[in-house]
């Protein structure tokens, strides 16, 4: 245990250090200016396919429509981490830790567009369905198999062993502290569930997330707006404050790494410290007026 410790911690130190963030921030900005800002630029086509793909679920079918697909996409991505990432951020970094979480998920959305692209042009026909991914595109595209195999490993021991477990175990905790079900049974009623979704293949997933996704990421925007709305006079103390806090390194590695806990990682809340989710309000004085 004391090795596998010193092994995490030690992983943890590289991946939170600048070169990693700084690195992002560079491929980010080459994939901007390579695909003439697509982020931007293509923001109307998305919502017209997300429009057209959610009229095309609700007439069912075959293929998986690109609603369908941002429904998968999105449930990867909001969880825990879109709490704490942000906690996390302001904490380590201030205010001004926002705004560069800001700067780097407008970055990183060109990246997130060629990872994707990527994925389209190098999948696989598996019978009914196709097949895809970074381990794809690592042996097709770069002619690497090795580091496809490797890749593939690495994610199926993460997400089958480690990033699951996390979620189940933050899932249980909470439901027993907010309602007193016991944690072993809401595990087992987890994993029933997730058996019973998984095992039904590509289209049972895409079914679930497109029932849950909307109810998720709806409660979340109006959870934000509602925060907002009963807080709107502070609104432009609060975003001056967030651009004059912006500009210096501990800000920058804050908003890195809030953003890289929001994007790529879920963080096991039941295990944080409590002084974590505490923010500095000798920095933050206008936060202390806010209701």
């Amino acid at each position: 245990m004391r090795f596998l410790e010193m092994f995490v911690a030690k992983s943890n130190d590289l991946l939170w250090s600048y070169v990693i963030i700084a690195s992002l921030i560079c491929v980010g900005l080459f994939f901007t200016f390579r695909t003439k800002w697509v982020q931007f630029r293509m923001f109307g086509e998305m919502i017209r396919l997300l429009g057209e793909g959610a009229s095309q679920s609700s007439k069912g079918g075959k293929e998986v429509s690109s609603f369908g697909a941002f429904c998968i996409s999105t449930a990867s991505r909001v969880g825990t981490g879109n709490l704490a990432g942000v906690a996390i951020a302001i904490t380590a970094g201030g205010p001004g830790a926002v705004f560069w979480m800001w700067l780097i998920a407008l970055i990183g959305s060109a990246s997130a567009f060629i990872e994707s692209t990527l994925a389209q042009i190098y999948k696989v026909k598996d019978k009914e369905n196709f097949r895809g991914g970074p381990a794809y595109y690592m042996e097709k595209g770069l002619n690497k198999r090795w580091m496809g195999i490797v890749f593939a490993i690495l994610i199926t021991l993460c997400f089958g062993l480690v990033f699951n477990s996390v979620q189940a175990n933050t899932i249980s905790v909470a439901m027993e502290s907010a309602y007193g079900i016991n944690r072993m049974i809401m595990g087992v009623i987890l994993a029933a569930c997730t058996a019973f979704i998984i095992f039904g293949g590509l289209k049972r997933i895409v079914q679930a997330s497109q029932f849950i996704v909307p109810i998720m990421a709806g409660g979340y925007v109006i959870l934000a707006l509602y925060v907002m709305i009963t807080n709107i006079s502070e609104l432009p103390a609060v975003l001056t404050m967030i651009v004059r806090s912006a500009f210096g390194l501990e800000q920058i590695a804050g908003g890195g790494m809030g953003a890289a806990v929001m994007m790529g990682l879920n963080v096991d809340c039941s295990r944080m410290k409590p002084e974590w989710g505490v923010l500095r309000m000798q920095r933050l004085p206008l936060m202390s007026r806010i209701r």
